[in-house]
């Protein structure tokens, strides 16, 4: 028997945020950062706050990729005194410390606290879908966690394009890229279901239809809106299938060489699909098939599955070119003989990562080591079209 979960309640569109004004609560904890501080973001959620005169508190340090240090500091925090409502306000970093927290929380103080507070999340970014997954992702040392556990799911979650239309054109691609890779690790994820699989595709054509128009003008609302909603979409889909090893090659890239996830995801993305569908070999996987279908939708060729593969292949590098993002790792700035002295850490890393076991294929340290090479020029992929 399988399950798929639709916890999360979402508010979307203009005006999402006057749910806040709806939600009982005494005590109030705003999880953020101080870029959220600094635009002005969080204002606007205090100010709600304080006209309903709650009494709140504001924690507003968390940094980029957060780590075991960040999440003692929050539980420390958060437990004094323990609020009825937290909400996150902020890219996945942001959202990803508030479950942590509430989860240790949770597992530390069960008798203290039997009672979770409402978890609303607030996604500043169309990228990570955390405000709708199951996921959390902690650095410790250089190695990124991937908590997994039912309980990290926010009871709500509020989508609002006018929070995005200030992200940069950077940030856009790079967690744009995030959102199509989410959508296509769970497509072809070994738990991937009928229900997941049309939210993947409704992203997968959103995600070409108007990222480029994101990353263009920021301020187009309708194509923000859009792209958000994709972000949440493609999170519904990957918590309830799992994603693949796109983005356990992706966690350990990005921990040791401070890449950013969603560009991490995809400097590694288009490899990982040539790597599943066997496109060197007979390119007849079902994962092959299934991405020869996304073509088909996209209106590519794909009068054979093995140039339905191509054309998704060739769209990817194209996507990527647009928004003028890295060809390859080395355009990262990522020294070589450090990367080829780290490729085992890496490897061993990846192999670990939880996102690894619902990959369609099996992959040994060896195939992985190889992603990482071919990613290394990031034209290995279009040698082979």
């Amino acid at each position: 028997m399988s399950e798929f979960s639709l916890k999360p309640r979402i508010r979307f569109g203009q005006d999402a945020l006057s749910i806040l004004d709806e939600l009982p609560a005494h005590r109030v904890l705003l999880v953020t950062d101080q870029s959220m501080v600094r635009f002005g973001l969080a204002e606007r959620i205090t100010h709600r706050l304080r006209q309903r005169n709650l009494a709140f508190q504001v924690w507003d340090d968390v940094m980029a990729d957060p780590d075991i240090a960040t999440v003692v500091r929050g539980m420390k925090l958060m437990d004094n005194p323990y609020p009825d409502l937290v909400i996150a306000l902020g890219g996945g970093s942001v959202i990803d410390a508030a479950k942590a927290v509430i989860f240790a929380l949770a597992q530390t103080r069960p008798d203290a606290y039997r009672e979770p507070p409402c978890f609303v999340a607030i996604p500043t970014t169309s990228g990570t879908g955390s405000e709708v997954t199951a996921f959390s992702v902690v650095k410790a040392h250089n190695e990124k966690l991937v908590l997994v556990d039912s309980s990290l799911l926010p009871d709500i979650a509020i989508l609002d394009p006018a929070l995005v239309a200030s992200v940069p054109p950077a940030i856009t691609a790079d967690t744009g890229m995030d959102v199509l890779c989410h959508a296509l690790e769970a497509y072809v994820s070994l738990a991937a279901s009928d229900f997941s699989d049309a939210l993947a595709e409704k992203v997968v054509q959103q995600v070409f239809r108007y990222l480029p128009g994101c990353w263009r003008n920021g301020h187009d609302l309708l194509a923000r809106e859009k792209m958000h909603n994709a972000s949440c979409m493609a999170g519904m889909a990957f918590t309830n299938a799992s994603l693949g090893i796109t983005h356990s090659l992706a966690h350990a890239l990005g921990a040791i060489f401070r890449i950013p996830h969603g560009r991490a995801n995809a400097l590694l993305m288009a490899e990982v699909v040539a790597w599943n569908a066997d496109f060197q070999g007979a390119c007849d996987t079902d994962a092959a098939c299934k991405y020869a279908r996304l073509a088909h939708l996209l209106d590519l060729p794909a009068a054979t599955t093995r140039q339905g593969v191509a054309s998704l292949l060739i769209a990817i590098q194209a996507l990527k070119d647009e928004m003028m993002m890295p060809a390859g790792i080395r355009d990262t700035g990522v020294d070589a003989e450090d990367f080829e002295r780290r490729l085992e850490e890496m490897a061993g890393q990846a192999l670990r990562d939880s996102c690894t076991p619902t990959n369609p294929g099996t992959a040994d340290a060896q195939a992985l080591t190889e992603i990482y090479r071919r990613a290394w020029t990031g034209n290995a992929t279009q040698g082979r079209l």
